[in-house]
């Protein structure tokens, strides 16, 4: 399909829907706290994005049977929500989601601490947070992709963390995942050239170990091979003439 420069429609839809999404995840970090079920989240996250008459996009996407990944611990990313699993105090607990406005997907992801956590994985957090906007920096018109995917790179580094490379970031429009594929880690060649109207979901995926993972047998969740922690922090961002759009910040 190729790289898709949205029109100026096309961008005031994608706003709207990465608005209503940033609400969206508002909502569900002011519901993370001990005891509460990961599949209480997801059926809450499924309610609001409904409220706003917006479609869950992961719902059902190539077989995923959740509106909200819910990933807590180890679990890097796609962690199917679970009556029986229970979060409990000292977790970090990931929620990535998106929805469909009028056709146009947003998408973006946060990890919470539950109650009080450790320093060690209350720096995880903040380091991956930071990551990502280290990594937009560098998401301007005439720049290059991969100087999103280096900028990420260099700032985890010195932290001796590990950048996942099994997954990666994308672009993102009328449908969920559009080309260009976003690495977190250093890339040798410079990748295409960004121009306004590009959208991208930018996601670093860093875990306390090593950047290896592994699938569990239910075939979507993905967590670190060596059981470390894993943070997990995303926004969907709009190239510009100047500097990037974060269209899905948020309160956080």
């Amino acid at each position: 399909m190729g790289i898709t420069i949205k029109s100026p429609r096309e961008i005031e839809l994608m706003r709207e829907s990465c608005r209503i999404l940033s609400l969206v995840h508002d909502e569900l970090a002011g519901m993370i706290r001990p005891g509460i079920s990961t599949k209480e989240i997801d059926r809450a996250g499924e309610e609001l994005i409904r409220s706003y008459g917006c479609t869950p996009n992961f719902l059902h996407y190539q077989g995923y049977p959740a509106s909200v990944c819910v990933s807590v611990n180890e679990e890097v990313v796609h962690g199917i929500p679970s009556e029986a699993r229970i979060i409990q105090e000292g977790d970090i607990v990931s929620l990535d989601m998106g929805l469909i406005y009028h056709g146009y997907h947003s998408d973006a992801a946060r990890t919470h601490a539950v109650g009080e956590i450790s320093p060690a994985a209350q720096k995880l957090i903040e380091v991956t947070r930071q990551s990502f906007f280290e990594g937009v920096k560098m998401a301007k018109a005439g720049n290059h992709l991969h100087d999103i995917s280096n900028a990420i790179a260099a700032y985890v580094k010195p932290y001796g963390y590990g950048i996942v490379r099994a997954l990666v970031g994308h672009g993102i429009g009328t449908r969920m995942h559009e080309d260009p594929q976003i690495p977190n880690f250093a890339q040798i060649r410079r990748g295409p050239k960004l121009k306004p109207g590009m959208t991208l979901a930018i996601e670093p995926m860093i875990n306390m170990g090593t950047g290896d993972v592994e699938w569990l047998d239910d075939g979507w969740t993905v967590v670190s091979a060596d059981h470390s922690l894993s943070a997990h922090y995303e926004n969907t961002v709009l190239i510009t003439d100047g500097e990037p759009e974060i269209l899905t910040l948020g309160k956080r």
